[in-house]
């Protein structure tokens, strides 16, 4: 069974950092694209990230790029992202996702496998 879990949310000020993990189980990690959504209330969910585990390439969303980092570490089958300089706006429930590596992608319906989530509050 495949599984997701994520970590590392919580309340922060407006310009700290947070890392958030998502642990997986149930599949080989080598193979998968995992990446990170965001849903604020009253929003649609956004792709922010994703990375291949097979090569290690990655994408960022605009709305994060430069401010927020993907890694990943097969060996553990853990997903990191780490998030700095956040912002109010980034207040939102954070979810990995995963699927058979056949290209980067930040659109939800690419992904089958999802987390319950974890949440980041930034305070201004």
């Amino acid at each position: 069974e495949v599984q997701l879990v994520e970590s590392g949310g919580g309340l922060v000020q407006a310009g700290g950092s947070l890392r958030l993990s998502c642990a997986a189980s149930g599949f080989t990690f080598d193979d998968y694209v995992i990446g990170w959504f965001r849903q604020a209330p009253g929003k649609e969910r956004e792709g922010i990230s994703c990375i291949s585990s097979s090569d290690g390439s990655t994408d960022y969303a605009d709305s994060v790029k430069g401010r927020f980092t993907i890694s990943s570490s097969n060996a553990k089958n853990t997903l990191y992202l780490q998030m700095n300089s956040l912002k109010p706006e980034d207040t939102a429930g954070y979810y990995c996702a995963a699927d058979i590596d056949y290209g980067l992608a930040l659109e939800e319906d690419w992904y089958d496998y999802w987390g319950q989530g974890t949440q980041v509050t930034v305070s201004s």
